[in-house]
């Protein structure tokens, strides 16, 4: 099932960004075998995490050179490989790229780091915050005469991470099967996070982002573009850029005598009006006049009201996996439709299968659970 129903994955156990490349591949109908830490084998159901949903695990002890050479005959059977450490912890247990390509070269060897595998900050620590922060970003964020807002992780670890990280593989993949020749996928949350504003920087150029943050079309400096209180502390989202989408917008509230939509210097004024109307219902008397029309309008839902509302349900835009409420896989496709992803497996679940499969025998695999190699 799935557009990679034929690929296959090894991923190296971390967190954020590479298990949500992970969770994509695996969405995608991509075999995909997660490597945990050994002292985490049996430690209880994971059905809580999505992002490691739809895959299998083994836990091996990377640092024991058995366990290394375990992973090396996984990696001249599988078409990629995914890891997330700083910049050179790899090569030193032996499991760098040199290593990967000598025993499969047309491995597709993906790499994700927050600063990149160069650069004076490559070995440094760092998180979500600090990549986007240093792309510039962040400095973006946040409303005119404020510090920035920190936007979840969204932007570093999961849109300019795991997803280019997927994208990289994949990219890599289609031209491997063409030429037989693997390659190195260098992915950096910093540069992914860069790559996203680059509509910011042609707006930039075009004179069309100006001043601070707050004060522009798309970071809730137009007033037609943005976030309203309802009379019952609800709140509504407004996005009527275009003038016809506005208009409509101004009709269906009854408003005859604002200024001009792209008189900047009374935005304010705008402003204030339609905070005056919008407050003065509660949000369902909201939806009655707008959702729906083109004056590009929606509820500003909770986690829990999204997975309710009539559209994502038409259109199964949450699912739930062993009883835990989550986003289903996407996009979809029409000739290979990727199934329901299965719950996350308990942590070494899969290890005795998977080397039973790699031709290991009922006595070698007990020997290396014996000397805690695997689990």
């Amino acid at each position: 099932m799935g557009p990679l129903h034929d690929v296959t994955v090894i991923e190296l156990g971390g967190i954020g960004p590479v298990p949500f490349a992970g969770m994509l591949l695996s969405d995608l109908g991509a075999t995909v075998v997660r490597v945990d830490r050994v002292g985490a084998a049996g430690i209880g159901s994971r059905s809580t995490e999505p992002l490691l949903r739809g895959r299998r695990s083994i836990a091996i002890d990377l640092k024991h050179p058995r366990g290394r050479d375990v992973v090396l005959r996984l990696v001249g059977r599988n078409d990629a490989f995914i890891e997330g450490f700083r910049p050179g912890v790899a090569e030193r247990i032996g499991l760098g790229p040199e290593e990967c390509l000598a025993v499969n070269p047309a491995l597709v060897y993906g790499r994700m780091t927050g600063w990149g595998q160069e650069g004076p900050l490559a070995q440094a620590a760092g998180h979500d915050i600090n990549y986007i922060a240093l792309a510039g970003v962040l400095d973006m964020i946040g409303p005119a005469g404020g510090p920035p807002t920190v936007p979840l992780n969204l932007v570093g670890d999961f849109g300019g991470g795991g997803m280019l990280l997927a994208l990289g593989v994949v990219s890599a993949l289609l031209e491997a099967r063409a030429s037989g020749r693997g390659q190195v996928v260098d992915a950096a949350m910093v540069d992914g996070a860069a790559l996203l504003s680059t509509m910011m920087h042609g707006l930039r150029a075009q004179g069309l982002w100006a001043g601070g943050r707050g004060s522009n079309l798309l970071d809730g400096g137009a007033p037609f573009y943005g976030v309203y209180e309802t009379a019952d502390g609800g709140y509504v989202a407004i996005g009527a850029i275009e003038p016809d989408f506005y208009a409509e917008l101004l009709e269906r509230l009854g408003i005859t005598d604002l200024p001009e939509q792209y008189d900047r210097a009374r935005w304010d004024e705008i402003r204030a009006c339609l905070a005056e109307v919008f407050v003065a219902q509660p949000i369902a008397h909201w939806r009655t006049v707008l959702e729906g029309t083109d004056a590009c309008f929606s509820p500003v839902l909770t986690v829990e009201e999204a997975a309710g509302h009539p559209h994502n349900q038409a259109r199964r835009t949450f699912i739930e996996v062993a009883g835990v409420a989550q986003p289903a896989p996407a996009p979809r496709f029409s000739a290979t439709p990727a199934a329901d992803p299965d719950p996350p497996e308990v942590v070494g679940s899969s290890t005795q299968q998977v080397l039973a499969e790699l031709g290991l025998s009922d006595g070698e695999i007990a020997g290396l659970r014996e000397n805690r190699v695997v689990a």
